[in-house]
C-alpha cells in the first residue's frame, strides 16, 4: 500500500499537505490511475469505507440523464466513487445509476489537468497583442488581483471606446454593466422548437407518462438512440415496454447501441432525406386509404382541401402534395428510395405496420432536424403520425423526446426543487425575451426589433465581416471587440462545438481579448487571453439537480475548492467592484441562501396526482444552524435525511395516479378543448410557421411538408444527380452523440479515451473502392476543413454514409490545417438555415488514407497540463 494511501486512511494528510503534494507530483494524488491503483485493494477499500463519509456529489453535465453519484470523502481526500444504492432497484422503482461519463467525475474533479490558477496569454496585452498567437501562445501564471485588474480594465476599455455592443457574450455581471451581444438559434434541438410550436402548441413536445409506454403495441423510435444520447435510465424504462410486448422499429442510417438492445427492425435511411422517406410513407397509407380519416377530420387542419385552416389555398393541401395532383411528381415509395435509400418494399411494409397497428408511439429524437431547412423533417414527421391517429390515447402518441425527462418518462414533474430567490438580471441588449420555451435555448423573436446578437452558425461572419443577420431588419453592422465567457456555469465550449471552427480560428483571432473561466483548457479556452481557474460543483455549496421528472438530487460540497479556483459568483463580486459597481445589489442572497430556498420550496405530488405539497420539513433549529432566513414547515422529508440521502424519487407503480396521456381530452372533444395554435387545432398547414421562418431571413418553408433537397444533402454528393455521378464529397456525414463524452466534456479523461476509442466508421464496401483498410488512419475532408482519425469498418453503416462522435477537443496543427482529434466541426459548416438551428447532419465528406505517420491512441496523448 502507498504511504500516501496509508496516510489518508490514518487522516494525517491536511488539505494543504495533500494540495501541494499534488501539484508537485501531477501524476500522483491528482492523476486517476494512481489513486484507482493504490485504493482497488480490499484492505484499503475496507478501511476506507470506515474512515470516511460517502457524499452526494453532482453529475452537472448536460448529457440527457440526471443520475445519482456519491463521493467517499476522507480527511478531505475523494477516495472513491459510486451510483444510487438508496433504495432496491425495480423496473417501477428504478435507481438512478451513473454511466461511465458521470462514474468519470473523479478523474474530472481532480485530474492533473486542471486549471490551478489565473493564466495570461504571454503575448496578449489591453487592446489585442499579437492576436496571431491565440492558441499557440505560452501561459504565464499570474495573480487574481492582476487577473481581475486585467479584465475589469479591458471591459471598462472596450464599453467606453465602443460600447456594450462591442461584447460578445452575457453573463450576470455583463447585464448588470449594460449587456452584451446573444449569441442565438438552436443546437441539440436542432428545427424542432418553432413547428412544435406553431403546429402543435408544444403538446407533441411532451409525452404520456412511462407508464402507459408499457401499453404500446409499437414504438417507433426516429434517429434515437438513447443508450448513447440519453445514459441513465431512459434505455432501461424503454426495455420495460418491450418486455410488455412492444415491437421497436429504429429508423437510423446505422444498426445503433439502442437498436442492437431494443430493435426488432432496422429501417436505414439516409441522413438530410427522412422527408423524403415519411413522403412515401404517407403515399402508400393514402392510395390504400390506411389513415384515420375521422381524426383527421376532427383534429388537425389541411390534410385534404375539405379541411384547410381559414383563408388558405385549397389546393395547398398535403394530401393533393403527396400524390403530385398539382405538381405532376406522386410521392411514391419508389420515388422516396431514389432519395433516402430505403427499399421501397421496406418504406410500403413500414407504413402498413405504423397505420394499422394500435396503439403505437411513434417517436424522435432532435437528431434528424439538425439539417439544412431542418423544419421540413419536423412537418413531415409530425403529419405522418397524425395520419396514423395514434394520438390521445393510451399506449399511443405522436412527439419528440431527447431529454431524460422526455424519452421514456414523459408525464409531468412528480417532485421538483424550488426557486433560488435570487432575482433575474435581463440583458438589456436582449430583453423579454422568452427563456425555457425551447428547454433553454435563445430565440431572437423574428418580428422583435430590439434585440442584439448573431445566430449561432453566423457568429464568426459577424466578427469577420462586421455585420449579421436581424431578421425582420435585415443585416445590422456591428463591432465586436471582445469575447465574453466568464459566466455561471450556463456557458459551454463553443468553439469546439458550433460549426466551422476553422472560421472560428480566424474570428477568435481578430477580436481585441477573449476571457473566459475554466476547471480545464478546453477548446475555448486555449484560444483565450485570460483564463481564471474556476471550482467544479463538487467545490461549491451545494444544488437540486433536476431532469427525471419523478427525482430530485440534492449535492453538497465535496471538496473544498482546489489550488486557487474560485467560483464565478465571486469572480463576479470582485470584477463588480473593480466595475464601480455594488457585488451586494448584484447578489442579495448568499449562495447557501440560494439552496436553502431551493430545498425550502421543493414540491412533490400527492397520492391524488393532482395537487402538490412541500417536500421538506424544516425546522427553527435547522435555521439556526444553517444560519438562513425561513420559516418552518412540514414536508415529507426532513431536511438533515434529505442532504444526507441525497436525493428524493417518488415511488411508481402501474396503479398509481401520476400517468397521463397528452392530449386526451383534445382528441374526445377538439371543439371544447381547443389547443394553442391558431387553428385550435393540430395543424398539418401552418402559415403562421411558414411566415416565422420567412421572417428570419436564412431560409424558407411551404405552410405543408415538402422535400426540398438541403445544401450538402445526399443529391451534393453527387456531380450530376440525374446520372448518378460521384462529385469531391461523395459521403454523408453525420455527426453522433458519444458514449466517451457529454458534448465536449469528459474528452480529456484518459480512462475514457481509453473506452471509447474517437474512431471514423464507415461500411466496408466504400472503403475496399477506396483501398482502405480497418484501423489505418484515414484523412475526412469536407468543403470546410480536414481531420484524421483511426478507421473502423461495420457492415452496421448504410453505404454512402460515415459517422464521427461529436465534441473531440480540436488538436490543429497550424501548418497542415489537419485537427488531429476528430473534431467534426472542423467539417461542419456554418450554413444559415430555418430559426438558426445548427445543420450538422447535412455535411459532405471525401475519405482518403492518410500519407502522414498513424495516430496514436487518444489515451497515449499529453494532456493539456499548464502551470
Amino acid at each position: 500500500m502507498s504511504d500516501f494511501i496509508k496516510k489518508a486512511m490514518e487522516h494525517k494528510v491536511s488539505r494543504k499537505a495533500f494540495i501541494g503534494w499534488s501539484a508537485a507530483l501531477t501524476t500522483a494524488a491528482f492523476v486517476p490511475s494512481y489513486g484507482l491503483k493504490a485504493i482497488d485493494s480490499k484492505v484499503a477499500a475496507e478501511q476506507l469505507e470506515k474512515e470516511g463519509k460517502w457524499v452526494t456529489a453532482s453529475c452537472w453535465h448536460n448529457c440527457g440523464g440526471r443520475c445519482l453519484n456519491k463521493a467517499l470523502v476522507v480527511d478531505g481526500i475523494v477516495t472513491r466513487q459510486k451510483t444510487d444504492d438508496t433504495h432496491p432497484d425495480s423496473p417501477d422503482y428504478p435507481q438512478q445509476r451513473g454511466c461511465a461519463r458521470g462514474r468519470s467525475q473523479r478523474h474530472q474533479v481532480f485530474g492533473a489537468d486542471r486549471l490551478k490558477y489565473p493564466m495570461k496569454r504571454k503575448n496578449w496585452e489591453p487592446g489585442g497583442g499579437k492576436k496571431e498567437l491565440r492558441g499557440k501562445d505560452e501561459w504565464v501564471r499570474i495573480s487574481w488581483d492582476e487577473a481581475l485588474d486585467l479584465v475589469a480594465d479591458e471591459l471598462k476599455r472596450v464599453k467606453t471606446k465602443y460600447g456594450n455592443e462591442s461584447i460578445l457574450g452575457t453573463s450576470r455581471l455583463i447585464n448588470y454593466y449594460g449587456g452584451g451581444l446573444v449569441r442565438w438559434g438552436t443546437s441539440s434541438s436542432g428545427a424542432w422548437g418553432i413547428p412544435q410550436e406553431h403546429m402543435t402548441a408544444f403538446t407533441s413536445w411532451k409525452a404520456n407518462d412511462r407508464m402507459d409506454w408499457r401499453n404500446a403495441k409499437l414504438i417507433v423510435m426516429w434517429g434515437s438512440n438513447p443508450a448513447w444520447s440519453s445514459a441513465g435510465n431512459p434505455n432501461y424504462n424503454l426495455l420495460q415496454a418491450k418486455k410488455a410486448g412492444a415491437k421497436f422499429i429504429f429508423v437510423d442510417p446505422q444498426y445503433s447501441p439502442s437498436m442492437k438492445t431494443l430493435g426488432d427492425q432496422h429501417i436505414p435511411c439516409r441522413p438530410g432525406t427522412d422527408t423524403a422517406l415519411l413522403l412515401g410513407m404517407a403515399y402508400y397509407m393514402i392510395e390504400n386509404n390506411l389513415q384515420d380519416q375521422d381524426f383527421l377530420d376532427r383534429c388537425t387542419v389541411g390534410f385534404d382541401k375539405d379541411h384547410m385552416p381559414e383563408g388558405a389555398d385549397p389546393k395547398e393541401n398535403f394530401k393533393d402534395y403527396v400524390l403530385g395532383t398539382y405538381d405532376g411528381v406522386p410521392k411514391t415509395p419508389e420515388w422516396a428510395s431514389e432519395i433516402c435509400g430505403t427499399d421501397p418494399k421496406l418504406i410500403k411494409s413500414f407504413a402498413q405496420e405504423i397505420a394499422t397497428t394500435k396503439p403505437a408511439i411513434i417517436t424522435s429524437s432532435f437528431a434528424p432536424a439538425r439539417t439544412y431547412r431542418g423544419q421540413q423533417f419536423c412537418q413531415a414527421f409530425l403529419t405522418v403520425g397524425w395520419m396514423t391517429g395514434n394520438v390521445g390515447k393510451s399506449g399511443a402518441g405522436v412527439w419528440t423526446n431527447n431529454y431524460a425527462s422526455k424519452q421514456s418518462y414523459g408525464g409531468k414533474s412528480l417532485v421538483y426543487g424550488g426557486d433560488t430567490g435570487l432575482p433575474p438580471v435581463e440583458n438589456p441588449l436582449f430583453p423579454g425575451v422568452t427563456y425555457g420555451a425551447y428547454d433553454g435555448y435563445r430565440f431572437a423573436e423574428p418580428f422583435r426589433k430590439d434585440w442584439h446578437g448573431p445566430a449561432y452558425t453566423e457568429t464568426y461572419d459577424a466578427i469577420l465581416n462586421n455585420e449579421y443577420h436581424a431578421t425582420v431588419r435585415g443585416k445590422v453592422p456591428c463591432d465586436i471587440r471582445m469575447i465574453w465567457l466568464i459566466r455561471d456555469g450556463s456557458g459551454y465550449n463553443y468553439l469546439n462545438q458550433s460549426s466551422g471552427i476553422m472560421k472560428g480560428i480566424k474570428a477568435f483571432r481578430k477580436v481585441d481579448a477573449v476571457f473566459t473561466n475554466d476547471i480545464v483548457l478546453s477548446t475555448i479556452s486555449k484560444y483565450a487571453d485570460i483564463v481564471l481557474p474556476a471550482t467544479t460543483e463538487w467545490e461549491k455549496d451545494g444544488q437540486i439537480k433536476s431532469g427525471n421528472p419523478e427525482a430530485i438530487i440534492v449535492t453538497s460540497k465535496v471538496v473544498e475548492p482546489l489550488f486557487e479556483a474560485k467560483t464565478e459568483e465571486w469572480m463576479d463580486k470582485e470584477l463588480a467592484k473593480r466595475l464601480g459597481l455594488d457585488p451586494d445589489e448584484m447578489y442579495p442572497i448568499s449562495e447557501k441562501q440560494q439552496l436553502f430556498n431551493s430545498l425550502a420550496g421543493a414540491e412533490v405530488i400527492k397520492d391524488n396526482g393532482k395537487d402538490y405539497e412541500p417536500l421538506v420539513t424544516i425546522t427553527a433549529k435547522d435555521i439556526k444552524e444553517w444560519g438562513v432566513e425561513g420559516k418552518p414547515q412540514k414536508g415529507k422529508i426532513s431536511l438533515d435525511e434529505l442532504v444526507e440521502k441525497g436525493s428524493y424519487q417518488v415511488p411508481r407503480s402501474p396503479k398509481d395516479n401520476f400517468k397521463v396521456i397528452q392530449l386526451e381530452d383534445f382528441v374526445k372533444d377538439p371543439i371544447a378543448n381547443p389547443i394553442g395554435t391558431a387553428s385550435g387545432k393540430l395543424e398539418i398547414h401552418c402559415q403562421a410557421l411558414s411566415d416565422n421562418i420567412a421572417a428570419f431571413g436564412f431560409t424558407t418553408i411551404p405552410p405543408i411538408a415538402k422535400y426540398e433537397p438541403p445544401v450538402e444533402g445526399v443529391e451534393d454528393t453527387y456531380k450530376d444527380w440525374e446520372k448518378k455521378i460521384k462529385g469531391d464529397y461523395p459521403f454523408q456525414l453525420y455527426t453522433i452523440h458519444y458514449a466517451r463524452r457529454s458534448h465536449s466534456v469528459f474528452d480529456n479523461i484518459p480512462q475514457l479515451r481509453e473506452a471509447f476509442p474517437q474512431e471514423f466508421v464507415m461500411n466496408p464496401r466504400d472503403a475496399k473502392e477506396l483501398g482502405l483498410k480497418d484501423g489505418d488512419t484515414v484523412l475526412i475532408e469536407s468543403r470546410h476543413g480536414k481531420v484524421i482519425r483511426p478507421l473502423s469498418l461495420t457492415e452496421m453503416m448504410m453505404p454512402g454514409v460515415v459517422t464521427l462522435g461529436e465534441g473531440a477537443w480540436v488538436e490543429l496543427d497550424e501548418k497542415t490545417g489537419i485537427d488531429k482529434a476528430g473534431a467534426t466541426n472542423i467539417l461542419c459548416g456554418t450554413h444559415l438555415s430555418g430559426q438558426g438551428e445548427e445543420p450538422w447532419n447535412t455535411t459532405n465528406v471525401r475519405v482518403e488514407k492518410y500519407k502522414g505517420e498513424p495516430l496514436l491512441p487518444d489515451a497515449e496523448w499529453e494532456q493539456r497540463i499548464i502551470f
